[in-house]
């Protein structure tokens, strides 16, 4: 014999803080929901795997630079120091490598404006061609590009206003291909090796080569010089490495490797060469500026030279004296410093202003050579005019001499400084590109999606269990005053008795109860506990002034027919006789049950189209019967407010031992609380994790309002879960 054993909480939840009831309610909520939750971030971390493995890969490759200190370019170094200049500041190089002058002789020469992307499948993009899958039959004349497809095309020029605008190349057989535009009509074929010219809209196309199957499209795009220069630039970074090194590490990313290696390539090389390009200029100039002033000093030697041998001939041959000579070396030293030091100035005056401290300072020696030529010129005063004639002549002979001498020479170094220039920067290491990826970063993407993962699904199980404040134990239907006759545990049989049916009036199926728990699986745990009720309600129904049972709820869908059917079933095989009234004339649907139809039951036998012999069917136990709901009548309350429902009641009363009615929830209509006043005994029904106490609460006084009292409570469906064992405690039930 079947016996059902309650093991009570241990704790009462309320002898408990709230704090730790809540904390050890949610914590149960995790242990219910670890399957799902795990799922979830199973799915979130399979999703995260998937996203990394179809992204695009992006490839970084890097180059060193050194700038030295100072240009290793001839004499020009040395007016670097007189100057007191140092290299251009690495800043400024950083600023230089980032210009358009170098990044966009770099796009142009690696042909960037060009821009060649296969068709690629949504969702998938490119990692059909990244994984090289090749392509399947189902795909042949498809425009999708596969692994080991491509396309070489040489040059590409189209008119201005087709820059930036897409057009579509596709593949069509024995080696040539057609131009489609925007709407996918034709403009053009070409012939792979041969160059094609579409006239309208213009467009010049030579494609080297195609490795791919008739069908297959490739989108051809021209750049602007801007969005060119603008590509090549948001990828591109310059850092100094240390602290004043002068050493540059420049970056480049991108999504091809090969690309990356030679853009980076070029930016380096045209730096270097720009660079050197830079210090030539330094030495054009000079040497320019020199030449323009050698014939005027030729012929100022020429000149000074006549004028002395013409004077020497008309005073017959005039010799200097030791003291005229000593002053006339003096003077040609002065003169030379003095002319060294203009060509200085005329250089200075292109770069600085004459405040400039460098600029001032080679004025002040000027202004002193000035001076001591001026004391050398009141000596020469004294000497005969003849000595004083022959010291002029010499000394403007020797002083433009020397000055010719020193231009000569001068432009000699300049030469020789331009051929041989190699500018201040040198390449340390060329460009190269890392064999793997920089992005993305599958495992931190992988982590991510499993943590955010994790996370959502957390969040989701504890919100839902915040907001869903079902009954979850015993003790909050007793807080409301009434006494829980039994705990009723949900059934894994009977969810396979249920079943789902829809009528063509109906919107949406619904679920029946398709079979009698009671008989099919008698030692049920969930039977057992309506056997228990059994028992708490033959001391229930002392007092009470029929032997009618009214089991109602407050919502739909709580079990209330379950309950009913084999509640009844049980007290049957006590040896009863027992009656099942579906009181419910809107939805009821007990006779899905027994296999039966709804019609010819209670609501013919109230309005009179019936009596209640032939409206009593045997439900296929011993001593076990039932009644329909019968045909759906438009006014189900007014039908059981009427005499005849009075009268059902003390017949069936009187003709058998018990008699349970089923009817509907009563905050959705009043029917309950009629069919309340009439019988003796009538049951609140509430639901697992269904039906909040404060729901519980609004049933109870609507039927209190209608003078119906309620008895007991029955907790249906009740489940063993972390959560309401952290809060309650757990309800166990053996049986022999």
């Amino acid at each position: 014999m079947s016996q059902e054993q309650q093991v009570p909480a241990a704790t009462r939840y309320s002898g408990q803080s709230d704090e730790t009831v809540d904390l050890g309610r949610l914590f149960g909520l995790l242990l219910d929901h670890k399957w799902k939750i795990l799922l979830v971030t199973l799915l979130f971390m399979l999703g995260g795997l998937i996203y990394a493995l179809l992204v695009t890969p992006v490839y970084q490759g890097d180059a060193l630079v050194q700038v030295e200190k100072t240009a290793t370019s001839g004499n020009n170094s040395d007016l670097a120091v007189l100057l007191g200049e140092e290299a251009p500041a690495t800043a400024a190089q950083i600023e230089i490598l980032g210009s358009r002058l170098i990044l966009g002789q770099a796009a142009y020469q690696v042909n960037l404006d060009t821009v060649v992307r296969p068709v690629t499948p949504p969702l998938l993009g490119d990692a059909l061609i990244r994984y090289d899958i090749s392509r399947p039959g189902f795909a042949a004349g498809r425009p999708e590009i596969w692994g080991g497809e491509s396309i070489r095309v040489e040059s590409l020029s189209v008119a201005p206003e087709l820059v930036g605008q897409p057009f579509t190349l596709e593949v069509i057989p024995e080696g040539r291909y057609q131009i489609l535009d925007r709407q996918g009509g034709v403009i053009g074929t070409g012939q792979v090796g041969k160059p094609l010219e579409i006239d309208n809209p213009w467009i010049e196309l030579r494609v080297g080569d195609i490795q791919a199957p008739p069908g297959a499209q490739f989108t051809l795009l021209k750049r602007s010089r801007q969005d060119t220069i603008g590509y090549l630039k948001s990828r591109f970074e310059v850092i100094q490495k240390g602290t004043d090194t002068g050493v540059l590490e420049l970056m480049l990313t991108g999504t091809e490797r090969d690309e990356i290696q030679s853009s980076l390539d070029a930016i380096t090389q045209v730096y270097l060469a720009q660079n050197i390009a830079r210090q030539a200029a330094e030495a054009e100039k000079s040497l320019a500026f020199l030449e323009k002033q050698m014939p005027n000093v030729r012929q100022q030697l020429l000149d000074a030279e006549n004028r002395l041998n013409e004077y020497r001939a008309e005073q017959d041959s005039v010799d200097l004296t030791l003291e005229t000579q000593n002053m006339l070396t003096g003077m040609v030293d002065i003169e030379g410093r003095l002319n060294e030091l203009q060509m200085q100035e005329s250089e200075l005056s292109r770069r600085f202003t004459p405040n400039h401290p460098v600029y001032a300072a080679l004025l002040e020696k000027k202004a002193q050579l000035k001076r001591e030529q001026a004391n050398l010129e009141e000596r020469t005063a004294n000497l005969p005019e003849t000595q004083q004639q022959i010291l002029r002549m010499t000394r403007d002979v020797e002083v433009t001499q020397q000055i010719y001498v020193q231009l000569l020479n001068r432009m000699q170094e300049l030469n020789i400084a331009k051929a041989g220039t190699v500018g201040n920067v040198r390449i340390i290491d060329s460009a190269f590109v890392a064999p793997g990826p920089i992005e993305p970063k599958t495992s931190v993407i992988v982590l991510l999606a499993t943590i955010i993962g994790a996370m959502l699904a957390v969040g989701f199980v504890l919100i839902r269990g915040l907001l869903n404040r079902g009954v979850e134990s015993p003790e909050q239907l007793e807080e409301l005053g009434l006494p829980v006759y039994a705990t009723v545990p949900l059934s894994e049989d009977q969810e396979k008795l249920i079943k789902r049916v829809k009528h063509r009036s109906d919107q949406a199926s619904k679920q029946v109860i398709g079979g009698m728990l009671a008989k099919v699986n008698p030692t049920d745990t969930a039977i057992e506990a309506l056997r228990g009720l059994r028992t708490s309600l033959h001391f229930a129904m002392l007092d009470a002034h029929n032997n009618c049972i009214m089991v109602t709820g407050p919502s739909p869908g709580i079990g209330k027919s379950f309950v009913s059917i084999n509640l009844a079933a049980v007290c049957a095989q006590a040896g009863q006789k027992v009656l099942v009234i579906d009181a419910d004339m809107r939805k009821g649907n007990i006779h899905m049950a027994f296999n039966d139809r709804s019609e010819a039951g209670l609501s013919e036998v109230l309005s009179g189209k019936l009596d209640l012999q032939h409206a009593v069917r045997n439900a296929g136990l011993p001593g076990l019967y039932y009644m329909s709901r019968g045909i759906a009548p438009p006014n189900p309350s007014e039908l059981l407010m009427q005499r005849s429902f009075t009268q059902l009641i003390e017949q069936v009363g009187a003709e058998y031992d018990l008699v349970i009615i089923d009817t509907p929830p009563i905050l959705a209509v009043t029917d309950a609380a009629v069919i309340g006043k009439l019988v003796g005994t009538s049951l609140m029904m509430a639901r697992f994790e269904l039906n909040p106490p404060r729901e519980v609460k609004v049933a109870l006084r609507r039927l209190e309002t209608a003078g119906v009292r309620v008895k007991g409570c029955i907790l249906n469906a009740m489940e063993r879960k972390a959560a309401t064992s952290y809060g309650y405690g757990y309800y166990n039930y053996s049986y022999k």
